[in-house]
């Protein structure tokens, strides 16, 4: 099916360009092509198939009628700071070195993209086609000043980068987050990406974040959305693996009336491996949508996907996950999963797991399931005592915490059992 193709990209255009300023690391070339890619394609609808269950174009149109771009000054919420944890922090696309820690960790650059010089610029390479995805394209054109962050070769940091992106404004405002992050050969780092909303006016979020890791390094890291109800964001993950490299993240999403993650896992050297876990709880009207790619390139690689949804109210969830594995990349091995409960009978979920295949000597396999919290264990529970709102609680604190136990920083993990209430 040809997708139909709106007005809305130029309107938005049309509405931001004049408060938007350009990205020195961005050519003009690529900017170009952003520029045709947004007028030639437009903004998502159902119609595409990526997009069947998030129709991005109509939520713009129904939610934001007209974006002021008034950005308000942010006084970052202590509560928000983790402890043992070096906090960097963006507000509305921006890197702010004042709200944000000194760092003075061995083996540790941090550079926003405005204080890049000619040749900090060259160390600079995107992942992230312009050509391939309307938000891609409309983050590189309107990217806001954000930040390179690279730890050295054989740099093992012993205490994680916690980066917490705020958006605040007034009436209603796009902003286009981005950064790149670079773990060098033999190098280990932890990363903590929480988003949040200042309760003030409405604004759709475009993140990207491309993060390449090198030759035999490692990346653990964690993506926290808590977004609130006038929060609506689409978030980019591009990672490229390098050989004998390992890229672990779990993403939880807490809240968010619209909340879109496309997470594109391109493992292209090695005795590489890549894990994607994912937990999201919905209520109310809520979309969540779980977009992952696992593109397998090359031989003796390996990938595992979890993705687990609550999902309560009238609220929708969506899982499409595919794993790629081309030609040349036998003796893969890959694994995906997507469990889900129901809590009411207006809940919704879509799942649809995919494989494509090209090699003929792999091991790959997908699985998913849903249904309603398990009635004989609910029986189980009453019969011993346990009231039907505690009963549930426990039930669902098991369902979660196959995904919350993998978190590590034990700060992390209280503000995430917190929030869901499981603690």
């Amino acid at each position: 099916m040809i997708a139909e193709k709106t007005n809305t990209a130029q309107q938005i255009i049309d509405a931001i360009s004049s408060t938007a300023g350009k990205v020195n690391f961005i050519n003009d070339q690529a900017l170009t092509d952003a520029l045709l890619y947004l007028e030639n394609k437009g903004i998502p609808t159902n119609k595409h198939e990526d997009y069947k269950y998030c129709n991005v174009d109509a939520i713009l149109k129904k939610e934001f009628k007209n974006f002021s771009q008034k950005f308000k000054d942010v006084n970052l919420d202590e509560d928000l700071r983790l402890a043992d944890t070096v906090t960097l922090v963006v507000v509305n696309g921006n890197y702010s070195e004042v709200l944000s820690d000194k760092v003075i960790l061995k083996g540790l650059h941090i550079n926003s993209f405005n204080q890049l010089n000619e040749n900090g610029k060259d160390i600079i390479t995107s992942q992230a086609d312009v050509k391939k995805d309307a938000f891609i394209a409309l983050n590189t054109a309107f990217s806001g000043q954000g930040f390179h962050l690279q730890v050295e070769k054989n740099t093992q940091l012993q205490i994680p980068i916690h980066i917490i992106y705020v958006s605040s404004c007034e009436g209603e405002a796009l902003i286009n987050p981005r950064n790149i992050i670079e773990i060098g050969q033999n190098a280990e780092a932890t990363l903590i990406e929480h988003y949040v909303t200042a309760q003030n006016g409405k604004v759709f979020s475009n993140f990207l974040s491309e993060k390449l890791i090198h030759e035999n390094a490692r990346l653990i890291s964690y993506t926290i959305q808590d977004e609130g109800d006038k929060g609506f964001s689409v978030n980019t993950n591009q990672v490229k693996l390098e050989k004998a490299a390992h890229y672990d993240n779990t993403t939880i999403i807490l809240s968010g009336q619209l909340t879109r993650n496309n997470h594109n896992v391109v493992i292209s050297g090695e005795n590489s491996e890549a894990h994607l876990n994912g937990l999201f709880v919905t209520d109310n009207t809520q979309l969540v949508d779980n977009h992952t790619l696992m593109d397998h390139q090359v031989p003796h690689c390996q990938s595992n996907e979890l993705y687990k949804g609550i999902i309560k109210g009238k609220s929708t969830g969506v899982f499409n996950g595919k794993i790629f594995v081309r030609k040349d990349a036998q003796k893969t091995n890959a694994y995906q999963s997507s469990k889900n409960i129901l809590l009411s009978d207006d809940a919704s979920i879509n799942t649809k797991p995919e494989l494509e295949i090209y090699a003929d000597d792999v091991k790959c396999s997908h699985g998913t399931s849903t249904g309603k919290i398990d009635e004989s264990a609910m029986f189980y529970l009453n019969a011993r005592g346990i009231s039907p709102d505690a009963a549930k609680i426990m039930l669902l604190n098991a369902f979660a915490g196959e995904v919350i136990d993998k978190i590590i920083p034990e700060s992390l993990k209280e503000l995430v059992q917190k929030k869901l209430g499981f603690k």
